[in-house]
């Protein structure tokens, strides 16, 4: 079976701290149900574009959402094919399995899904190659990776398949599982064309399935393409003799930590939205009150203490922020004495 090779490093310990903290404000902030769809769609969308520019791909993001609604937008077939191509699987990333379980069938079936009416030779659709591919630069002509051989692709696959739902998987953070199966799917390159986009599907269902990111918030692939050398250069580091890809999944991790980092300024500011409104208008609040109100997302409830020690400041000092949000019509103070703390309103 595979094994990856890797080793945790202080910065990829540190990310997934990050990370763990982060989500834990998403998933506890005040949501109602127009904007966890808000949420998602934007999410959907930012990725249909950013996966596929990866590959070339030249719709503007307002293009692909144009597309994403329903509207028509002067560009090729193709670009417009592989745009639809990436939404639909995105949008039924539910649908892709029969259970918690991944299997071979499904890969095949992301892989038909996302090159669909794009390939050259419509046989490749969802199908392993059957003759040999090489990773190269278009313009320069430079060879940037060899594969293995097409006859091994099957069983490496299947080694890959395997170790997906073994235990060792499992009990590993979604973040570094969904990580390792990126780079082993993208060394193995099991289809003519569509490798990246399908690999970077299978790290969303992955996180998807191990209850990471259901509500399907995070979009992974505007890191990768808000620096494609960096994405390339972190995938093609690894020594293919040792294989270890501890440098890939410090990049790998970076990325969801930016990424959910990037939600949470957004959650908390929907949160706080519909906090700030008073008889004068919109308030904004300002960034020691924004942390006060992210801890308090995270939390349900703040005390005069809490606020105290984040700011290293004297509960004076304390008690007039929190007397400023009470004003303000943000929190509001529950019981008296050494026992009172505060909540959202």
């Amino acid at each position: 079976m595979f094994k990856p090779n890797f080793h945790y490093t202080d910065k990829i310990v540190n990310d997934l701290t990050q990370i763990a903290v982060a989500r834990e404000v998403i998933l506890n902030s005040p949501f109602i149900p127009k904007w966890e769809v808000s949420l998602r769609r934007e999410a959907i969308i930012r990725s249909a574009h950013s996966s596929t520019a990866i590959e070339g791909n030249r719709l503007s993001l307002e293009q692909v959402s144009e597309l994403a609604h329903g509207r028509e937008v002067m560009a090729t077939r193709k670009d417009k094919q592989e745009v639809l191509n990436y939404l639909r699987v995105l949008e039924s990333i539910d649908k892709l399995t029969d259970g918690k379980k991944i299997t071979e069938k499904d890969v095949l079936k992301a892989h038909k899904m996302i090159t669909q009416d794009t390939l050259e030779d419509p046989s490749d659709c969802g199908v392993y190659r059957n003759r040999y591919v090489i990773v190269g630069n278009r313009l320069t002509g430079e060879i940037i990776f060899r594969p293995p051989l097409n006859e091994d692709v099957p069983k490496l696959m299947k080694a890959l398949i395997e170790w997906l739902n073994s235990p060792e998987a499992q009990a590993l953070d979604p973040v570094i599982e969904a990580g390792i199966a990126h780079y082993e799917f993208v060394r193995i390159h099991p289809f003519v064309d569509g490798n990246g986009r399908t690999a970077r599907v299978l790290a969303t269902l992955i996180l998807y399935l191990r209850g990471f990111d259901t509500k399907q918030f995070f979009c992974l692939d505007d890191y990768y393409d808000s620096d494609r050398p960096s994405y390339y250069r972190a995938l093609q580091s690894i020594d293919q003799k040792t294989l270890d890809i501890t440098s890939w999944l410090e990049y790998f991790v970076t990325g969801v930590k930016l990424s959910i980092a990037t939600v949470k300024e957004r959650v908390i500011r929907l949160s706080s939205e519909r906090l700030r409104k008073t008889k004068k208008g919109q308030i904004a609040l300002t960034e020691r009150q924004m942390r006060i109100v992210e801890k308090m997302i995270q939390n349900n409830k703040v005390s005069i203490s809490d606020v105290a020690e984040m700011f290293k400041i004297t509960r004076q000092a304390a008690l007039k922020e929190m007397t400023k949000l009470s004003k303000q019509g943000v929190v509001q103070l529950i019981g008296k004495g050494r026992g009172a703390y505060y909540e959202l309103v």
